[in-house]
């Protein structure tokens, strides 16, 4: 009698049976982990470079919207910056202003038109400017021209809608000045350099650095008491008949954009009342 041989199943059955028995007992650890741990390196190789090339294939996409958005950016930012000069510029135009109006408040006795500055003489000798007010706007030659800190010269020509301004820091320019607090009378004269001097200061006159300068209203040129600087040093020789007097000006000639003709000022020429040298009298 010969032994049957056992189906396969039931030797398949048998032997999965055995390997989780071995398993649950945890004979089978050491073989699952030489099984499975080159398989789980190959699966974190292929991850890896799976990653590496999407990585790749998405790059020049990403770099492109990088740089649009750097782009725009970068156009909000001059933008905004433009709008910030803007902004900037119209705070310093309205402080400009508003000095203006205070000065026009503290000299009520005037009346004023608004001139912005529109040129300058290119001569480095001659010290002008050209505003844009002239005879259609009652600007006449003569008038006094004034910034929000105080005087900047005279009208010496006008044409329908323009007028040209010498300023007194020209070499031609004479202004009767009155230093205080010592009411020192004195003449301010320009220079080439534009830089500004007193003259017929007496020696014995008390005149420190720091004194304000004003106008005398003598001559029939300008009005009284208005700002043009202050003293900046003094200086007396020993053979001088007049001290030597330097004048800071209060107005930033440089700096001038906007100012104010004083319009009901009108010069008064007195040239032919003051005798001159070897005229006869009465």
């Amino acid at each position: 009698m010969t032994r049957r041989a056992l189906p396969s199943w039931l030797l398949i059955a048998l032997v999965l049976s055995g390997l989780l028995l071995l398993a649950l007992g945890g004979y089978l650890g050491p073989l699952v982990r030489v099984v499975t741990t080159p398989v789980v390196r190959a699966q974190a190789a292929v991850v890896r470079y799976a990653r590496a090339v999407g990585d790749y294939l998405r790059t020049p996409t990403d770099v492109q919207a990088l740089r649009r958005r750097n782009q725009e950016l970068e156009a909000q930012v001059a933008e905004l910056q433009t709008q910030l000069a803007l902004l900037q510029q119209q705070v310093a135009d309205l402080e400009l202003y508003a000095a203006l109006l205070d000065f026009a408040r503290a000299h009520p006795q005037h009346e004023y038109k608004t001139a912005q500055v529109i040129g300058r003489d290119p001569s480095p000798f001659l010290h002008y400017i050209i505003v844009n007010v002239g005879s259609d706007d009652g600007v006449r030659p003569g008038m006094p021209v004034v910034s929000a800190q105080g005087l900047v010269g005279q009208v010496v020509a006008v044409i329908p809608r323009a007028a040209r301004v010498r300023l007194i820091t020209d070499p031609t320019s004479r202004v009767s000045v009155r230093i205080t607090p010592s009411n020192t009378e004195a003449l301010l004269v320009g220079s080439v350099t534009g830089d500004l001097s007193l003259e017929m200061v007496p020696l014995d006159a008390e005149v420190n650095p720091g004194d304000l300068v004003v106008t005398a209203g003598l001559g029939g040129e300008y009005p009284p008491n208005i700002l043009v600087g202050q003293v900046l040093s003094t200086r007396r020789l020993a053979h001088a008949l007049f001290q030597e007097v330097a004048v800071q000006p209060a107005t930033a000639f440089a700096d001038l954009r906007v100012v104010l003709v004083i319009v009901n000022f009108r010069p008064v020429d007195i040239a032919p009342l003051v005798p001159t040298p070897g005229a006869g009298g009465p």
